[in-house]
């Protein structure tokens, strides 16, 4: 399963439903070298080049259960619809 956010596709996926986390890395998660926290509260990891490798999402399915999206700052915003990540999220 992959799912796309802005630009990035994050080929590995994994959802903690005891901690309601959404887990998402392109490629190898040891690549991060930078972290930061986006204005929504997700964390941001990057490569050496900055560019987006992981993203973790707290409070998944509560945001989409409230607001019907997930709202992630890149610096761009994009928003995540439930049809997105439904599949991450279904059976856990």
């Amino acid at each position: 399963m992959a799912i796309t956010i802005g630009s990035t596709t994050f080929d590995q996926v994994f959802y903690d439903a005891d901690v309601d986390a959404l887990h998402l890395h392109r490629g190898d998660p040891s690549i991060a070298v930078d972290f930061d926290e986006s204005p929504d509260g997700h964390a941001l990891r990057f490569d050496v080049h900055g560019d987006l490798v992981g993203v973790t999402i707290v409070g998944a399915k509560r945001l989409i259960e409230a607001d019907g999206e997930i709202k992630i700052t890149l610096p761009e915003i994009v928003r995540l619809d439930p049809d997105t990540v439904a599949p991450a999220l279904i059976g856990a």
